[in-house]
């Protein structure tokens, strides 16, 4: 088919670069200089902010309609005011969640040889290693990943999956089929919200794509120094955390400060991306967050990420832009994946590629 093509071609990647996993195993006392941020990239934190975080009861929207509208404008509100939520009641088999922490955790563990068989290639966005690296001189994060494109099973390249643990393709399987649910129930609610059909946004996400990144992060003595995800908001739809372990290190940017997120216990964490922020001509705005590396433990997370499908057009939906001017371009899907893979991780500044008018924000 064309799109398999198209996704899994020419799209540049990311240039490879030496194991942090590994790095980190040596017990450095000198960090190689490409790691070291500036005093002024790590901000301080503020932590007043980090137990109003929203939390969405999936179970009081798809349920009792006597909780339905309340927690509808919950996410609605959420979806405005933070651009990020906790989602707890979700559905998805607490047996499937925990087999994609044990498999991705022993995954990680494995020797560093075993794991390069699946190391990222050329014009590939696919496999083990860093992501977004475009050039030798740019500052790298401290944590190495697995970028799997998992939905629609017809764009997997298996030669990217790896075989080791054993039950790894089919645990993934069963995870990425129960995220891709999900998400489109939550686009239906958040499509209500917004006012436009919720079927015809959910089309969009038909065959949608879904890409699954494994995340590690390596302790590291000079935490303050390093960072363990560059500052950015995420290009998609929607995106689906999954903390493994009990480290944390998610930071979102809230007010211009950075707020610390404590995962509640059996929840996904959800974030609107830039795609929704187009969609809704800016009335949902993504959010921008970081990680940070913990001094003394590692830490890991799934975050699944969802986009509409190859032949959908990114721009504001037509019928919130009835009556009000679009603040952003529309573009073809092909084009907006272009623009992503070509773009390092540089907070919201996909998003000035999009503004029609530089003055809203």
């Amino acid at each position: 088919m064309e799109t398999e093509v198209f996704i899994r071609k020419d799209l540049g990647g990311s240039l490879p670069v030496e194991n942090v996993q590994a790095l980190a195993s040596n017990n450095l006392t000198d960090i190689p200089p490409q790691y070291l941020r500036p005093e002024a990239e790590i901000e301080q934190v503020s932590i007043e902010d980090s137990l109003q975080i929203p939390v969405v009861d999936m179970d009081k929207l798809m349920g009792n309609p006597l909780f339905h509208d309340d927690e509808l404008a919950k996410l609605h509100l959420a979806c405005k005011e933070w651009g990020f939520f906790q989602l707890i009641n979700h559905g998805v088999s607490g047996e499937v969640i925990e087999k994609m922490k044990t498999d991705t955790e022993e995954f990680f563990r494995l020797p560093l040889e075993v794991k390069k068989a699946y190391a990222t290639q050329p014009n590939h966005i696919e496999g083990y290693g860093q992501a977004f690296v475009l050039s030798e001189e740019q500052k790298l994060d401290w944590g190495d990943m697995l970028f799997l494109l998992s939905q629609p099973v017809s764009q997997r390249t298996l030669t990217f999956w790896p075989n080791l643990p054993t039950s790894f393709r089919e645990t993934l399987d069963k995870y990425s089929q129960e995220l891709q649910r999900l998400t489109i129930y939550l686009l239906k609610f958040i499509s209500s919200n917004l006012g436009v059909d919720s079927e015809k946004m959910a089309s969009m996400f038909d065959d949608g794509i879904q890409g699954v990144r494994m995340n590690y992060y390596p302790p590291c003595l000079q935490s303050n120094r390093v960072i363990g995800l560059t500052p950015h908001s995420d290009a998609v739809s929607l995106t689906l955390l999954l903390q493994i372990n009990e480290v944390q290190g998610l930071q979102i940017k809230k007010n211009g400060k950075w707020v610390p997120v404590k995962p509640a216990v059996g929840a996904f964490i959800v974030n609107v991306g830039d795609i929704i922020e187009i969609m809704s001509n800016g009335e949902y705005k993504s959010i921008e967050h970081r990680a940070v590396v913990n001094p003394e433990k590692e830490r890991l997370s799934i975050a699944a990420f969802h986009s509409p499908n190859i032949r959908a057009i990114i721009g504001p939906l037509p019928d919130i832009v009835k009556e009000n001017a679009a603040n952003y371009k529309t573009i073809s899907n092909e084009e907006y994946i272009k623009l992503v893979v070509t773009s390092k991780l540089d907070g919201k500044s996909l998003l000035d590629h999009m503004r029609l008018n530089q003055q809203f924000h």
